[in-house]
């Protein structure tokens, strides 16, 4: 039997973390970027794209499908983020799925936005960790419209002995974008 020192280890379950939260954060909370569109735009543009990087690797999806566009209450559809009915794909050999549908709130004279709840399974290899997030505050940025993330700490919820038992994510790490 091979033996792997747990520092060895140690950098990849941190990503594996730091990737299921940022993707938590930017799919929903997500887990981003939006941009603010009037109340009349039509169902066609009721969509969100978003980007998450982690240790240097990227998660990201396109076109996920919501039910309001900003600055309405709005959630989130996870089935238009995971597969097989969305594209939500991370690099580094990690895979995420969002198990829940995040609710956004728009403060428009503030430029901000909230997310209620995100949680989001990563998976690398053999482990598997879920984690969970509540109350993440997102800031609009003024020329692209888009909406970032302050830092915010998820709690594990479920998974291996081998992950951590909470993640942070740095301001500015994700970002949605509402078109």
């Amino acid at each position: 039997m091979r033996h792997v020192t747990h520092g060895i280890r140690t950098p990849h379950i941190s990503r594996l973390a730091g990737i299921a939260t940022l993707v938590v954060a930017a799919a929903f909370t997500g887990t981003g970027t939006a941009l603010a569109h009037s109340t009349g735009a039509s169902a066609v543009d009721q969509k969100v794209d978003g980007v998450m990087v982690v240790a240097g690797n990227s998660c990201s999806w396109t076109n996920a499908s919501t039910s309001a566009v900003p600055p309405n209450a709005l959630t989130v559809d996870r089935t238009t983020i995971n597969a097989p009915g969305g594209n939500l794909a991370c690099g580094g050999g990690i895979a995420a799925t969002l198990n829940n549908n995040p609710a956004f709130t728009f403060d428009e004279a503030a430029g901000t936005a909230r997310t209620d709840l995100i949680d989001i399974t990563g998976r690398q290899s053999f482990i598997s960790c879920r984690y969970k997030a509540t109350g993440i505050v997102w800031d609009r940025d003024a020329t692209s419209g888009k909406y970032v993330n302050r830092a915010f700490t998820a709690a594990k919820a479920s998974g291996s002995f081998l992950c951590p038992g909470s993640v942070t994510t740095p301001a500015g790490d994700a970002s949605m974008l509402f078109h």
